[in-house]
């Protein structure tokens, strides 16, 4: 039984990581870089749940507003805030960072780390009798995750490759606080169960995929340009 939890677990994470891995296909990351970022995203659980245990016990707040303090600050600006932190440290400087889209690649890796270990820990030991959790997070939990990565690498990206010192610190910004906005509203209209945000969340969900993927088509686009220069370049 456990074994059949674990596979639904990680499953999502496979899968999305192949399809990333594939989508890189004009200048692919080294393995052993990606894996190393998709560790560090991993670890970052470690220190996500000291600090969300931390803010917990200092959420005052009632109602709604604790609702959202949990959403936005709790989750949101906590996991996004410590999922970047594993590409900063673990691929930003790195000689294979050198094109718009890595920041994408390795984002996505980023977020696939942390979250497989937070969906073995619901999956597997929290909700280990319902199969449906398991099911239910890989269509949405998973997959948002990427999503926010890839908005957070689009913005890392756009900083490390603008010479603009002003724009680089507002892209650097950007790439925590959208992706943070983007979870806490996630998270916000699935806790706060007000029926009219419930009907929105469908559509919010929508919304994700298609900036989204606009963004991801946009720097596979400009691999492919950079990639077809260089081959004529050698040509």
């Amino acid at each position: 039984m456990v074994t059949r939890l674990f596979i639904i677990a990680v499953t999502p994470t496979i899968a999305i990581a192949i399809a990333m891995y594939l989508n890189d296909r004009y200048d692919r990351e080294p393995v052993s870089l990606l894996l190393k970022v998709f560790v560090y995203g991993a670890l970052s659980v470690i220190p996500v749940l000291l600090v969300q245990k931390l803010l917990l016990s200092i959420n005052v707040f009632a109602g709604l507003l604790g609702i959202a303090f949990t959403a936005f600050i709790i989750a949101g600006l906590t996991e996004e805030y410590f999922k970047r932190a594993a590409v900063i440290y673990g691929a930003y400087n790195n000689r294979h960072f050198n094109e718009k889209l890595d920041g994408i690649v390795y984002c996505a890796f980023s977020a696939l780390g942390f979250a497989t270990i937070e969906n073995i820990m619901y999956v597997v030991f929290r909700f280990s009798t319902n199969y449906y959790v398991g099911i239910m997070r890989g269509i949405l939990s998973v997959p948002a995750h990427v999503l926010f990565a890839v908005t957070m690498g689009y913005y890392l990206s756009l900083a490390k490759y603008t010479e603009d010192e002003a724009l680089k610190r507002k892209y650097y910004s950007r790439s925590l606080l959208v992706p943070t906005i983007f979870h806490g509203l996630f998270n916000f209209i699935l806790m706060a169960q007000i029926p009219i945000l419930m009907v929105l969340f469908i559509p919010y969900v929508i919304y994700l995929w298609r900036v989204n993927l606009i963004r991801l088509n946009k720097y596979t686009k400009d691999s492919r340009d950079q990639y077809n220069r260089i081959i004529e370049d050698e040509e």
